[in-house]
């Protein structure tokens, strides 16, 4: 592959997944806000977005939501004086499937593939290489770029058209959301209720209560390991936030989003706006008598 590889945004998920391509022997060219970060992921160093663009065949967006995707991408510019035809953007970003058609429209005008590749597996699954991606835009430029995601990715779907990916996401990270903030408060009620939280978790997991949270997540937790690195709460609820507005444009009822919303808007209200989001159990614990599934020996 001669393509060259730029990153724009190298945190918590971005610096993860540059440095397994940098890793597999690919040389990246990055920007990020927090120039230390480039250099932890191994990249060189870019002086802006734009000059990542200006010198890259296959540019990786990897930013917190629409509005800075829309800020870097089209509010700079340079960003787009420096777009060339035949180029592929691929935006691995949580954002609204209504921006990101109309940034895939106007990076068309200049003959530039946008793909949209939502991301589930989290941070660790980052380190391993192991992320599920899901993909909208051309097919074609997928297969393009497919080598590279190969570095940090294990299943890469292609949902669709522009939005595809991104919609996508959006739906599964709102199960995700629902599952984990459901599952925090049954493990919290267990504690109150002298439950064995192992043994409760072997109850769920052998039964129709399963789920990602009881199956991953919380037989950590209860050994007092929150699995850091992960999806904050005020990320996690931006991303509740995001589904809500999502279906409000696509005329669907949304039911069951006040509880997530009520979990994780506690968690930021309390003080866990940074955290991991699993610690969005120690919110509700907090107002639960002061509950923590694992107490310090």
């Amino acid at each position: 592959m001669n393509d060259r590889i730029g990153f724009i945004g190298l945190g918590n998920m971005g610096g993860r997944m540059t440095r397994r391509v940098v890793d597999g022997g690919v040389p990246v060219l990055g920007f990020d806000m927090q120039a230390e970060a480039v250099a932890n992921a191994g990249a060189q160093l870019a002086e802006s977005a734009s000059a990542v663009v200006a010198s890259s065949d296959i540019v990786f967006l990897s930013l917190p939501d629409s509005r800075v995707v829309e800020k870097v991408v089209l509010g700079d510019p340079a960003f787009i004086a420096s777009l060339r035809a035949g180029m592929v953007v691929v935006d691995l970003s949580t954002a609204a499937p209504s921006s990101t058609q109309q940034i895939h429209a106007r990076l068309a005008e200049s003959g530039v593939e946008y793909l949209d590749a939502g991301i589930s597996g989290g941070a660790a699954a980052a380190e391993k290489g192991s992320l599920t991606l899901m993909v909208g835009g051309s097919p074609d430029a997928l297969a393009r770029v497919q080598p590279t995601l190969a570095h940090f990715a294990s299943n890469v779907f292609h949902m669709g058209g522009p939005g595809a990916g991104h919609s996508t996401k959006l739906l599964n990270n709102f199960l995700n959301a629902i599952s984990l903030s459901a599952t925090a408060e049954v493990m919290v009620a267990a504690k109150k209720a002298n439950l064995d939280l192992a043994t409760v978790l072997d109850v769920l997991n052998a039964s129709s209560g399963v789920n990602f949270a009881t199956l991953n997540r919380f037989p950590k937790i209860i050994q007092g390991d929150y699995l850091k690195g992960g999806l904050t709460n005020a990320l996690m609820m931006k991303d509740v936030v995001l589904y809500v507005d999502h279906l409000r444009e696509l005329g669907v009822a949304s039911l069951s989003a006040s509880g997530p919303l009520a979990s994780f808007g506690l968690a930021k209200a309390l003080g866990y706006a940074d955290e991991i989001s699993n610690t969005v159990v120690d919110a509700i614990g907090d107002v639960s008598g002061h509950v923590r599934l694992h107490e310090p020996e």
